[in-house]
């Protein structure tokens, strides 16, 4: 069974299963490249066409090229389906104050040598203080290097609704806004679902099985104690707090679970779907590190959540206490507990 696609405009679709590059930068463990660029053949002729990298993340962009360029003949032929690659600007927090357009034209052309390509797909801008307020300004440094060609789409990367709307109002044309959105993060529907659909764009969604928790493998396990094995567990482990603690994040556990066997799937797989079926989500983006994930992927296109599992589903998430405020305000706060384990100066590292 083929992986559904989306057409976020006349001339551009996607698979709306996204493979995720995180998991391959530098800091998760060693990465065996040549099993890396396999489980990328794997994924598209799978029919997940679609990926996602970052300027930051460390070797993810030049894997992917690598990738691209041995399969270069394939790709020409038809062998392999055409894919698509998205990819970030994420300006240093130390660089806010000082970046020119000279400044963003060296990073972008940094991701066409690292791509091995002349235009970039789509470049998902993120920005990490509104109180440094030149966010719009270099908007529209995309906006320029989309005009000279080298941009086709551009994106956003946890934006909230107030402030993807001064974007738009300054007349830079944006097709995606990366989010974080999962069962226990309800954030964007009330900061940014009017915005988003009123101007068309579509949420590319990651978070959604919250860096594992939302799966099988937690149904049954103690409550895991510090310290955990990476940032990413910290961060969703934290989130899970937000929410409304670790019982009720259990008694969620137990309700996916039970909608889940009526389907033959895993808990992780109602995660997933319960976000793709929200009417503004263009793609889920997924941490699969390797091609062993593609059979429950594959999963993904059996089933439809109906209106008994997703009044389940509304049962628990109206007993959840956050996360609150506008979306990504949390993991703003440098001082806080969500901030305080982000890394704010990748670039310059």
């Amino acid at each position: 069974m083929s992986i559904e696609r989306i057409q976020l405009k006349t001339d551009y679709s996607i698979s709306r299963i996204i493979k995720g590059g995180w998991h391959l930068a530098g800091g998760h463990g060693n990465i065996d490249e040549s099993n890396a660029i396999a489980d990328m053949k794997a994924f598209v002729e799978a029919g997940i066409t679609t990926f996602d990298c970052a300027d930051i993340y460390t070797g993810v962009e030049i894997l992917i090229g690598k990738f691209l360029k041995q399969y270069k003949s394939a790709f020409l032929s038809g062998d392999l389906p055409e894919v698509q690659i998205h990819t970030k600007y994420v300006p240093d927090y130390n660089a806010l104050s000082t970046v020119t357009l000279k400044d963003t034209t060296k990073i972008i052309d940094r991701s066409l040598r690292r791509l091995g390509a002349d235009t970039l797909d789509l470049v998902q801008f993120s920005w990490w203080d509104y109180n440094v307020p030149r966010y719009v300004e270099t908007a529209h440094h995309l906006a320029h290097l989309q005009k000279a060609g080298k941009i086709k789409h551009i994106g956003l990367t946890n934006f909230d609704g107030k402030h993807v709307n001064e974007i738009l109002e300054s007349g830079v044309s944006v097709l995606t806004n990366q989010v974080q959105y999962s069962l226990l993060d309800q954030r964007v529907e009330k900061d940014s679902n009017t915005i988003m659909e009123k101007y068309g764009i579509k949420y590319l969604c990651y978070g959604v099985v919250a860096g594992g928790f939302l799966s099988d493998k937690y149904l049954s396990v103690p409550e895991p104690l510090p310290p955990l094995e990476n940032r990413s567990l910290v961060k969703y482990r934290l989130m899970i707090d937000e929410f409304g603690g670790y019982e009720l994040f259990k008694e969620a556990l137990q309700i996916l679970k039970s909608i889940a066997d009526q389907y033959n799937v895993g808990i992780a797989e109602i995660a997933t779907k319960y976000i793709l079926q929200k009417e503004l989500v263009g793609a889920t983006i997924i941490g699969a590190r390797n091609s062993e994930h593609l059979s429950k992927l594959k999963l993904l296109n059996s089933f439809n959540l109906n209106d008994s599992n997703l009044k389940q589903l509304k049962i628990i998430i109206d007993q959840s206490q956050g996360p609150n405020g506008a979306f990504y305000e949390l993991e703003r706060d440098k001082n806080g507990k969500h901030g305080s384990i982000m890394r704010y100066n990748l670039n310059e590292d």
